[in-house]
């Protein structure tokens, strides 16, 4: 359980890039994790807004040391290895590690990788010659990404609360607006949903848009407002952004934004999963470890009959967890270069990819909580590891769309694209045929049910559907 390689080898037998990851294990625990741990202790970083001569400049000031541990995982090819080797598997097992001792810090490999999609499927010629070799170097001099939705009126509701507006431009766009959760603050590029002029109201009237950080001419091209003081993830910096006649480049054509939106969206929502699975075995190591121990009436509390029952289906619900992630990992890595309008299979994995970024971030959370209190008083003292996890596995079911906004996007997948029968026929080779019935009859009721009843009761359905795919290991 402690050894986040020898559980991936369990679960995987033969390893992605297994030398690369054995040796950024082997830098985690020689360096990493002390990196790690001091930049949570610094707590949230500061914005140096002006430099010495009154500049504007909005540099993100964090502790010593972060920069290496940013950028260790980009060396390794978190980013380079999904696009230049079509090697997914390897990118998000790179993750896997990282959110092992760190989840946070895998917040800002995951946004420059899913700044990096968009910008190789759809960008221009152009656009890709001046930007894209710059996110998939192999040094320090690597750019980050970040994407950036979210305004003030929410993040769920994006056709409602997307106010920023783009104004043509020649050949690019002026943004003018701002974005209130923009993590990976001092990133070289985002991606930015915003609305062009004359487009209609709603969620089919926003477009996705590149945004260099800096002019041309070395001044900001965008302003950070602040930043804010999180609960946990500390490792990424997430702030405010104002948009006054901001330089941005379209990304595909602006009919067409909505779907570039939610690749960008299940991308993260992918590797949100893997961070929750990491954290949960994690929790599972840091709550072994002490219970091997304490020693309480009479005996190490990992044999107490109760605790040794909980570790039991704590280890089991892990290896389901991972199962209905990994899962999501393959079908990406098999269709995301899949355009509007997709295929059949790409509404599979958008199933996928609901139920596991639900259900495993729920997962973590619980888990975190366990392992809290398996530490009892212990637990909740910040000199200790748990209390970190609890603070960072709260973050986890609501980036990228919280659990509510899952389970109606997995509603609305199988509503309208008829999702469960290509997830019900995948899982036909391993399940009971019995029980496989039993679920196709009982989606089948459930979709009957007036729209308002399907929504309400949601959690009659997905919660239930999420832990019996991940118990088949697909």
């Amino acid at each position: 359980m402690d050894n986040p390689i020898a559980f991936l080898e369990t679960q995987l037998g033969e390893l992605p890039c297994a030398e690369t990851l054995r040796e950024y294990y082997a830098w985690w625990e020689t360096k990493g994790r002390a990196l790690s741990d001091t930049v949570d202790r610094a707590g949230t970083p500061w914005l140096r807004m002006y430099n010495r001569q009154g500049e504007r400049i909005d540099e993100i000031v964090m502790p010593a040391g972060y920069r290496e541990l940013v950028l260790q995982a980009y060396h390794c090819g978190v980013v380079w290895r999904a696009l230049e080797e079509n090697d997914w598997l390897a990118s998000f097992a790179l993750g896997y590690i990282t959110s092992f001792y760190d989840p946070g810090l895998y917040c800002p490999h995951t946004v420059s990788l899913a700044t990096a999609v968009p910008l190789a499927k759809y960008g221009n010629p152009l656009l890709k010659e001046r930007y894209l070799a710059h996110l998939l170097k192999r040094d320090e001099t690597v750019w980050q990404g970040a994407t950036w939705m979210t305004e003030i009126g929410g993040g769920s509701d994006l056709g409602a609360s997307v106010r920023t507006m783009a104004i043509p431009d020649g050949d690019r766009y002026r943004l003018r607006g701002e974005k209130y959760f923009c993590s990976n603050l001092g990133a070289e590029l985002a991606v930015v949903a915003a609305r062009p002029q004359g487009a209609p109201e709603g969620i089919r009237g926003l477009a996705l848009f590149l945004v260099p950080r800096w002019h041309e001419d070395g001044t900001l091209n965008y302003f950070t407002r602040r930043i804010k003081d999180k609960i946990g993830t500390r490792s990424v910096p997430t702030g405010e952004v104002e948009f006054i006649d901001s330089e941005a480049h379209l990304i595909g054509s602006t009919e067409a934004g909505v779907y570039l939106i939610l690749e960008v969206l299940n991308i993260s929502r992918v590797a949100n999963s893997i961070g929750s699975v990491a954290l949960l075995q994690r929790a599972i190591a840091e709550a072994e470890q002490f219970a091997r121990h304490r020693i309480a009436f009479g005996k190490p509390l990992i044999e107490q009959p109760l605790m040794h029952r909980q570790f039991e289906g704590w280890r089991h619900r892990l290896q389901c967890a991972f199962a209905l992630a990994w899962t999501a990992v393959r079908m990406l890595q098999e269709v995301w270069q899949e355009r509007p309008p997709y295929s059949p299979r790409y509404h599979l994995f958008r199933l996928l990819t609901h139920l596991a970024k639900y259900w495993t971030a729920e997962q973590a959370a619980q888990g975190a909580k366990w392992c809290m209190e398996v530490h009892g008083g212990l637990g909740v003292l910040s000199e200790f590891p748990t209390e970190r996890l609890l603070r960072e596995a709260m973050v986890l079911p609501i980036w990228e769309g919280g659990s509510h906004r899952q389970m109606l996007d997995a509603l609305e997948v199988m509503q309208k694209k008829g999702a469960h029968h290509q997830l019900l026929q995948m899982l036909q080779p391993k399940a009971d045929p019995a029980e496989l019935r039993e679920w196709q009859e009982r989606i089948e009721a459930y979709l009957l049910l007036p729209q308002e009843e399907q929504e309400a009761r949601l959690e009659e359905l997905i919660p239930p559907l999420a832990q019996w795919v991940g118990q088949m290991g697909i």
